[in-house]
């Protein structure tokens, strides 16, 4: 693997997290992965925005080269993730943080900021997570829909079945065909994306954390928490997202912590990965330190 940024370790709660760091002035920044995905995810935009911040990028609790607990001991919902969040905006960072998430990291980091609003000074939201799965949007879904995905979450429950589930997932020809469709351009899923992606999966507990995830379908839903963020929100949007779409996405920013809504065209789910030079160039014109002529 090419990739050349040091790692470091923190314990909360008594696990183990992971987390990477660079640059000595500035604005703090806290990057967070999406679902499946790690801190690595951010490998193009750290040393981009380093230049101007202190940038930080954690792997959550389950993910990454993160500790990845039985869900028995410790529930993996976005109320856990946003507690862990703010508890390294506190200890490590030491000072109110700009969240950026993609995905689910999205969810995790407005959840963070309607806890501890003081604590989260800005947020940039990269093609967040809508959570389609969710009990409430599903019931918006024909009933056969409905039904396929509640029959499936059941099988999974079964730690047999879903173990041998991720089992089959967890294959590079898999990976890189849900790369495939999750990235716009098939260029950027390179063996080495691939290998970012399937190494942490090889890992105890990792089958057990993605089970649990797959049949989370409660908790917070994005139009739950932007009503009560307090700090400015910007949203970049790859438009050839196949899983959320922009026009729902755009509703998201209509809420009034809303500042900008940028969509980037034939871009993907993961735009820091597939679009980095755009993605880095926009996040700092929206931290004041650089400008895009129209």
């Amino acid at each position: 693997m090419t990739v050349s940024l040091p790692s470091q370790t923190w314990q909360w709660q008594g696990y183990p997290i992971l987390y990477r760091y660079q640059g000595s002035q500035g604005t703090p920044l806290l990057l967070i992965h999406g679902f499946g995905a790690s801190s690595l995810h951010w490998r193009k935009n750290i040393p981009a925005l380093a230049a101007y911040h202190r940038v930080y990028a954690i792997d959550l609790l389950g993910f990454g080269g993160s500790a990845k607990p039985a869900p028995s001991a410790i529930p993996y919902t976005f109320e856990t993730w946003a507690t862990l969040v703010l508890a390294f905006c506190h200890e490590v960072i030491g000072q109110p943080t700009v969240l950026i998430g993609n995905s689910i990291g999205c969810v995790v980091a407005l959840q963070a900021a309607v806890f501890q609003p003081a604590w989260v000074s800005q947020l940039i939201l990269l093609n967040c997570s809508l959570r389609q799965l969710h009990e409430r949007k599903r019931q918006q879904l024909p009933w056969y829909r409905r039904w396929g995905t509640s029959l499936l979450q059941q099988l999974l429950a079964n730690r047999t079945l879903g173990t041998f589930f991720f089992r089959q997932i967890a294959q590079p020809r898999t990976v890189r065909r849900i790369l495939q469709r999750a990235y716009a351009n098939a260029a950027a899923v390179t063996d080495e994306l691939v290998e970012i992606l399937l190494t942490p999966a090889q890992d105890a507990g990792a089958a057990d954390v993605f089970l649990a995830f797959v049949r989370y379908s409660q908790g917070p839903l994005p139009e739950d928490l932007l009503p009560q963020i307090t700090c400015p929100t910007y949203f970049l949007w790859g438009a050839a997202d196949p899983w959320e779409p922009i026009d729902e996405g755009q509703k998201l920013a209509k809420f009034p912590c809303g500042q900008e809504f940028v969509a980037l065209p034939g871009v993907g789910h993961c735009p820091q990965d597939e679009a980095p030079e755009q993605v880095n160039t926009q996040i700092l014109k929206w931290l004041g330190k650089i400008s895009i002529s129209p």
